[in-house]
């Protein structure tokens, strides 16, 4: 796997799900994420990560999940289980303080709101292949949740579409120890070019413009 060649010329940082829902004390899903969060000191690892690709030059694209509303997914044909519990618990409500973004990852001027995805991947039924070539990107670094279901379906879809895709395992987490094993163990080495800490990646970046 190679690691090199991070240029803001042609890398972008793909900030998956970053929902108050997800990574905030009083999230609906915050419960249930925290105890591997803490382990791999989540947010801590997410804002060094966001604060180097900035201070390079590296375009954010935030690659959001659909925030709910009344009458989603009203008479789908296909209704996935995961879908069904978003519906019912209204997960990422619009509106609402857990469909909010995390303070600490707001957008900036100049950064991307990609169309929020239905399911898992960011690529699916959005413009985010479209705005990521317009931008000449070849390269996505991806942060944020969760790891075995919008960031692997996210990443997996970009390697099928040509990009170089680097994960950085410790800005993202999940719900139990075994989807993190399942992601970073068993299913990104077939189609990751990098998998990195975040002092791996953070070494791997060229150095800060003046």
């Amino acid at each position: 796997m190679t690691n090199d060649g991070y240029d803001a010329s042609h890398t972008a940082l793909l900030l998956v799900d970053p929902y108050n829902d997800f990574l905030s004390e009083g999230g609906k899903l915050w419960p249930r994420a925290k105890e591997v969060a803490e382990s791999v000191n989540l947010l801590d690892h997410m804002r060094q990560v966001l604060a180097a690709t900035r201070e390079r030059g590296i375009r954010t694209f935030f690659v959001a999940h659909r925030r709910t509303a009344p009458g989603d997914y009203a008479d789908w044909a296909h209704l996935s289980a995961s879908q069904e519990r978003t519906r019912d618990a209204k997960v990422f409500e619009k509106g609402s303080w857990g469909g909010e973004f995390h303070p600490d990852f707001q957008p900036q001027e100049g950064e991307i709101h990609v169309h929020e995805h239905w399911s898992a991947s960011g690529f699916a039924n959005t413009d985010l292949d479209l705005l990521l070539k317009q931008h000449r990107i070849s390269r996505i670094v991806l942060i944020g949740m969760r790891a075995n279901t919008c960031i692997d379906t996210t990443a997996r879809f970009g390697q099928e579409l040509g990009y170089h895709v680097t994960l950085v395992k410790d800005a993202i987490a999940a719900f139990h120890a075994e989807e993190m094993q399942a992601t970073f163990e068993v299913n990104a080495p077939t189609y990751a070019h990098a998998i990195l800490t975040t002092d791996e990646f953070l070494k791997a970046l060229p150095d800060a413009t003046a």
